[in-house]
């Protein structure tokens, strides 16, 4: 597997000012044919029934709400975007299904969130040439490249390696990991881990592996104990990122625990209570907007998180915020493009330069993740909020700003 290292961030005067409702404006003409009122299929499979159904939903939410967004501005090409829903169930082979099942009908493809799902769907995308935005993080799905296929969560590569940096600016310099053996994600996370690690002074001294039915972590926690670890990083989706949190407070074990942006939501603060508290989290720069200085950042942020949370009651946990951008980048390179037809729209994406909640996406014909590292958080729990660590604010503020 191709790893990907940190990239060097620009230091230009300001972010480049993207225009934000770029993606939300209507624009004439289109080249690929069929009458000015037919609508664009986009096709969403999300899980929505499942172990990934609250994952799923608030994608579907998020790419609802832009989606829209777009439709009272006119539409893009001046057609307005259908939504076209199917549920993979949280199974692989039924995103397979769903997939098949629409690939004739649609212009694009969002979707899945599930890692497994993605990777069995993905081919399918690249075969029949469609425009395929991924909602899940895993590596493989971009390394090696197909042509057709871009993700947009950052990669399960760029959580680790956030996390070593953070461990090396805090002089961590041996730790324990767990990984869930049966989750494409938390595969691909501990496969950087171990692999980036040395590079940043980090020894690994204690690992583990666990399945996604796994509801006892004190086996575990026992070895950790007294492997001399300074930090505890476990990859894990679900269920078992809140077992392991209330496990965890209730085994007195001192190793901080570190969870990746899996965790980044209410669908983990609200079943882990108070157990949530000091627990250090991260997540994707768009949940934790109200902490990055004014500007074009902060800008598309606060145009999800408004109307988001007055629609649902809460903010936009990690899940949305990668619906809304994966939206933005379909809509933008429709634009682009000027058409509806795949080859141009794939194109229209390998150029894209873009700022969404994310974070300011540069895809290129060599890179379909488009995010580093330096668009990730790392957070605190404090009062039940999502609360960046001051280096996590440094590096986000320097980040936006071009520094």
């Amino acid at each position: 597997m191709r790893l990907r290292f940190p990239r060097a961030v620009p230091r230009t005067a300001a972010l480049a000012a993207i225009p934000l409702a770029v993606s939300l404006a209507a624009a004439c003409g289109d080249s690929s044919g069929g009458g000015s009122d037919d609508p664009i299929k986009v096709g969403l499979i999300v899980s929505l029934t499942g172990n990934y159904a609250p994952l799923g939903s608030e994608d579907k939410k998020a790419v609802e709400l832009a989606v829209e967004q777009l439709n009272a501005k006119g539409g893009v090409l001046g057609r307005k975007v259908e939504i076209v829903f199917r549920d993979d169930k949280t199974q692989p082979d039924q995103a397979v299904l769903a997939l098949n099942a629409i690939k004739r009908d649609v212009d694009a493809v969002i979707g899945p969130v599930f890692s497994n799902s993605a990777l069995a769907a993905e081919p399918i995308a690249q075969r029949e040439k469609i425009p395929y935005l991924s909602l899940a993080p895993a590596t493989e799905q971009v390394e090696p490249i197909k042509s057709y296929v871009f993700v947009t969560p950052a990669l399960s590569a760029d959580y680790a390696e956030r996390y070593l940096q953070y461990f090396q600016h805090r002089k961590i310099t041996k730790i324990a990991v767990a990984h869930d053996s049966k989750s494409g994600y938390a595969v691909a996370g501990h496969k950087s881990t171990l692999a980036m690690a040395a590079k940043y002074g980090v020894q690994i001294v204690k690992d583990e592996a666990y399945e996604t039915t796994t509801s006892d972590f004190s086996p575990i926690f026992t070895r950790i104990r007294d492997s001399g670890a300074q930090a505890f990083l476990f990859w894990g989706t679900g269920a078992p990122g809140v077992t392991v949190t209330k496990q965890y407070v209730a085994s007195g074990l001192k190793v901080p625990l570190m969870l990746t942006a899996s965790q980044a939501s209410t669908l983990w603060l609200k079943p882990v209570g108070a157990a949530s508290e000091g627990i250090t989290v991260q997540s994707a720069i768009g949940v934790v907007g109200d902490h990055l200085p004014a500007g074009p950042q902060k800008q598309v942020i606060d145009q999800l998180a408004g109307p988001y949370k007055q629609k649902h009651g809460y903010a936009p946990p990690q899940f949305a915020q990668d619906g809304y951008s994966a939206a933005l980048l379909l809509f933008e390179a429709l634009r682009k493009a000027n058409s509806t037809d795949g080859e141009k729209v794939q194109k229209a994406l390998e150029s894209m330069d873009l700022v969404t909640p994310n974070g300011r996406f540069r895809y290129s014909p060599t890179d379909h993740s488009g995010l580093g590292p330096e668009y990730i958080s790392v957070n605190t729990v404090k009062n039940g909020q999502f609360i960046p660590t001051d280096w996590a604010k440094d590096q986000l503020a320097k980040t936006v700003s071009g520094g």
